[in-house]
């Protein structure tokens, strides 16, 4: 089995996916994490909820057109599939606009996006304990 990135952990127990993207965040970075989803969706029997910790990032490189892609994709990939949640931790929602537009364009769709400021409200509605959501060393 391949390792996963340093940024990203699987938490096979709860069926959660926590990536934390570091540095700046571009298409190069998006590609990636959707190809790794694609990729665990295609061998997993069961869904899985998803949580990115964006407070790490120091820049955003994107533009809307790319993140409109990137979230149809999504939504058109993952469509008549199980319902899964995805969490966004953002450092302040004023500065949360590309999210809001994933949130926007995967509403009504098999993936429920949900931007949050606070770890803990998160952990409750993705229904894990708050320490899965917290940087841990890498290998646990």
């Amino acid at each position: 089995m391949k390792l996963p990135p340093a940024d990203v952990q699987f938490h096979d127990n709860v069926r959660l996916l926590v990536w934390r993207p570091r540095g700046v965040l571009n298409e190069a970075a998006l590609k990636h994490i959707r190809e790794l989803i694609g990729d665990l969706e295609a061998t997993s029997d069961e869904p899985f909820n998803r949580f990115t910790d964006s407070q790490a990032l120091e820049a955003i490189d994107l533009n809307f057109r790319y993140v409109f892609d990137f979230s149809l994709f999504r939504r058109l990939s993952y469509a008549g599939r199980s319902p899964v949640k995805s969490a966004i931790l953002v450092p302040s929602i004023a500065l949360a606009h590309y999210s809001k537009m994933h949130e926007l364009l995967t509403r009504h769709s098999s993936i429920e996006v949900r931007i949050f400021e606070d770890r803990e409200a998160a952990a409750k509605w993705l229904c894990v304990p708050v320490e899965l959501l917290i940087i841990s060393p890498i290998g646990n």
